[in-house]
């Protein structure tokens, strides 16, 4: 009769435990589905993700200052500051330009065109006697401050990339250099092989310095005009026959230094407005005989404020044009009519 049992009961039991079996087993997939709906992402998660993600705030008013940039802008505003010529203001705003972004470039405007000045980052370096380029309506909406900036490939940046290179970027930004509201030079950077112009705050701020330092030299140009048109002038003596040699009286330094400043600014004028020409002039030895008319209308105006015997005395304006034009090398000048015998 035992016998006859043991299946009757392994029956029941195997039913008991597949019910206990199924029950848990339910109850698992209800405690999971519970789980599952707390699992969704709340509100501290969130914010935690977001401070995270989120880039730490510069704090200034130029927004993308970063540690590893900051000292290559200091320096490059540094230099474009202690600049003391209109040219070598442009110069040094360029090369302070070069780790903020890929490709730029300087035009000045004279006459309302645009006439390439120097490069940086493109492909190859284009003559500086390009062809000058023509304002479209945007550009020309620029050059007359009726806009700020232009930040978007179009008409503008095609006329002014048009003589250094086919390859358009995807991202460009404008900006004119004015002087008393009127705009006197134009920088384009632009972002190469990259996605976007990395800095383009960096670059607003070199600009604005230069232009600052633009305006500061002008102001320093007016103000030894009106020094030398105040100052009492001294009467001189002619002797017919002097007996023995004169000696060259010494020069008042307050004079010989706003002499030599405005020297610099009027030769860093003709450095500004005809690079083709000093670079032509400096290769072939022949600076005066490119830039006569130039040199000559600049050393009159000199001699205009400060005099013509105390140019021929002291050769402020000849040494500046040495100093600048010539690299140093007087022969470079080549024959010139105010230059001295030697």
């Amino acid at each position: 009769m035992t016998e006859n049992l043991k299946d009757p009961v392994k029956q029941v039991v195997q039913t008991w435990i597949a019910e206990r079996h199924q029950a848990l087993l339910e109850q698992i997939m209800m405690t999971w589905q519970e789980g599952m709906g707390r699992f969704s992402p709340d509100e501290p998660l969130l914010q935690k993700i977001l401070e995270i993600a989120t880039p730490p705030s510069s704090g200034g008013p130029l927004g993308d200052f970063s540690s590893d940039t900051e000292g290559d802008l200091g320096i490059a505003l540094d230099l474009i500051e202690a600049a003391t010529s209109q040219g070598e203001v442009l110069k040094r705003l360029l090369e302070g330009l070069q780790p903020f972004a890929e490709r730029s470039a300087l035009f000045v405007i004279k006459q309302g065109i645009a006439s390439l000045y120097a490069t940086r980052g493109f492909e190859s370096e284009p003559a500086k006697g390009a062809s000058p380029v023509v304002p479209p309506p945007e550009l020309e909406d620029l050059i007359q401050g009726r806009r700020s900036s232009i930040d978007t490939s179009g008409a503008p940046y095609a006329a002014l990339l048009a003589p250094l290179s086919r390859f358009e970027a995807t991202s460009v930004l404008i900006l004119p250099l004015r002087l008393r509201r009127k705009t006197v030079a134009v920088v384009m950077v632009d972002s190469g092989l990259r996605q976007v112009v990395d800095h383009p705050n960096h670059v607003r701020a070199l600009a604005h310095v230069a232009e600052a330092t633009l305006s500061f030299l002008a102001g320093l140009k007016e103000e030894d005009k009106t020094a030398v048109e105040a100052a009492p002038s001294v009467p001189t003596q002619r002797l017919p026959e002097p007996i023995t040699e004169t000696q060259v009286p010494p020069l008042d330094p307050k004079i010989r230094a706003n002499a030599e400043r405005s020297a610099r600014v009027l030769v860093g004028d003709i450095e500004l407005y005809f690079p083709a020409k000093v670079a032509q002039g400096r290769q072939r030895g022949n600076l005066y005989g490119m830039l006569r008319e130039e040199l000559d209308r600049s050393r009159a105006s000199f001699t205009e404020r400060y005099g013509v015997e105390m140019e021929n005395q002291h050769q402020i304006f000849y040494q500046t044009i040495v100093a600048q034009l010539c690299e140093g090398d007087p022969s470079k000048l080549g024959p010139a009519p105010w230059a001295p015998q030697r």
